[in-house]
């Protein structure tokens, strides 16, 4: 279907209502699955520099049946927007999968990690309840994945 590739990032559109994202990381598998893992290194890559956001809080209880909850705030918002849900999930240096619970509209996200050669393939796949929740998502926050993408490669540069 639809697929744009900025950088080393592929973003397509799989289905009417299914989303993959891909890129590979110059750096082992277990700093790229820290990073997606501990609150203090996700907040540091997770929200596109351009989006003018910043991360309130970060909870992550990262471990099947465990919750996660991300607060942010931007200066044309009177108040911040959270998101959350429950981790399905959690295969540690191999898949986290989580639902995005803060409306009926979101996704369950999937995120595998594969190591080869001492480089790492982040395939984050998103599957969402209707299309309209997907189109709605293309013209809004996928938008920014390539650049989160290439934040955490330049956090990861710092970490290998």
């Amino acid at each position: 279907m639809n697929e744009a590739k900025k950088g080393s990032t592929t973003v397509e559109r799989k289905s009417d209502r299914e989303l993959v994202v891909t890129r590979t990381f110059n750096a082992p598998v277990h700093i790229v699955f820290e990073a997606w893992s501990k609150p203090e290194l996700f907040k540091l890559w997770w929200i596109p520099k351009s989006a003018g956001m910043s991360m309130v809080s970060c909870d992550m209880d990262i471990r099947t049946g465990g919750k996660y909850r991300l607060v942010f705030s931007h200066p044309d918002f009177d108040q911040p927007m959270a998101f959350f849900g429950t981790y399905k999930e959690v295969t540690p240096h191999k898949r986290i999968a989580w639902t995005n619970e803060e409306s009926e509209q979101g996704a369950v996200t999937t995120v595998t990690f594969e190591e080869n050669a001492g480089k790492t393939l982040v395939t984050l796949h998103e599957i969402y309840p209707t299309t309209d929740a997907l189109e709605e998502t293309l013209a809004g926050s996928a938008e920014g994945l390539p650049e989160q993408f290439a934040q955490l490669d330049e956090l990861l540069a710092g970490r290998s």
